[in-house]
């Protein structure tokens, strides 16, 4: 919780001084409650009554988000890169055992986008063969789509793992979560 003293006695144009003559205490507690010692009972009443204001408005309630959770379940996405599958194993077990609603919805995010990877690249390298005899090629085509797989796969968890650093939400997400 954020204490909104200050604020409001500035709003009211008010001194320190003028305020604890207002409410009926002393300086050094309007000065204690500005500095974040929180107000009860007769003193609170007092502030509200002297600032016109409720007792609730003294305080605005500041919501944390933690995601830390979220960006392990986010890094742990690249597991995919060493074994196959992992990058949706592993996510998906950190995900159903978060009891934290936030994370967890993040963590549906993360795996959902992992498994749309996963299908695609399956599909790619199923065809790389039919492809490769198609145009009778003598390089490797699976290893092309393998490798900007893998790139693929670093950038997305890399620009998540920044988008949960600055915004607390994920910036590559499914419109539609199926999970």
């Amino acid at each position: 919780m954020k204490n909104q003293v200050q604020f409001l006695r500035e709003s009211k144009n008010l001194t320190q001084t003028e305020l604890a003559e207002k409410a009926g205490i002393s300086l050094r507690t309007v000065q204690r409650i500005e500095s974040g010692n929180i107000p009860k009972g007769f003193t609170l009443k007092s502030l509200a009554k002297a600032l016109e204001t409720t007792t609730e408005n003294i305080f605005i309630k500041e919501e944390i988000i933690d995601v830390s959770r979220a960006k392990l379940i986010n890094l742990s996405a690249l597991a995919g890169i060493i074994i196959p599958f992992g990058g949706i194993i592993f996510p998906m077990i950190l995900t159903y055992k978060t009891t934290e609603p936030r994370n967890r919805e993040l963590g549906k995010n993360i795996v959902a986008v992992q498994i749309i990877l996963a299908i695609v690249m399956s599909v790619i390298m199923i065809i790389s063969p039919f492809i490769q005899k198609l145009f009778s090629l003598k390089i490797p085509v699976f290893m092309i789509p393998l490798l900007l797989f893998l790139c693929l796969k670093v950038a997305i968890v890399m620009i998540n793992g920044i988008s949960l650093n600055k915004k607390n939400d994920l910036h590559i997400k499914l419109k539609i979560n199926f999970l």
